[in-house]
């Protein structure tokens, strides 16, 4: 009888330690469903940044553009300017040399 009780004892060890591997094996699973769960939200959120990057990039060019116009128009109004100022100074140096030698 000792010999029975020592092996019911032994089945029981074997079956309480199954189960305690089977909880260990069922909380990893669970683990790892929810790394999963992270992963696929981290992957969105790469998508959406990499969308939201390429929009950033986009518009950062047409301001960019928009910028250099802006550039080029106001070296355009200061060289006109110069030049009607530079017209106006050359008009007043000949009206003033044609002044002086009709006054001679």
């Amino acid at each position: 009888m000792i010999g029975q009780e020592n092996g019911k004892n032994r089945l029981r060890q074997a079956q309480e330690d199954a189960e305690e591997v089977k909880g260990i094996m069922l909380e990893n699973m669970n683990k790892a469903e929810e790394r999963t769960g992270k992963l696929g939200e981290l992957e969105d959120r790469a998508d959406e940044l990499l969308t939201k990057t390429k929009a950033f990039e986009k518009t950062t060019n047409q301001v960019k553009q928009k910028k250099r116009w802006e550039n080029k128009k106001m070296k355009l109004v200061f060289i006109g300017i110069g030049v009607i100022v530079a017209l106006i100074i050359l008009g007043l140096i000949i009206f003033a040399i044609v002044d002086s030698t009709r006054a001679h």
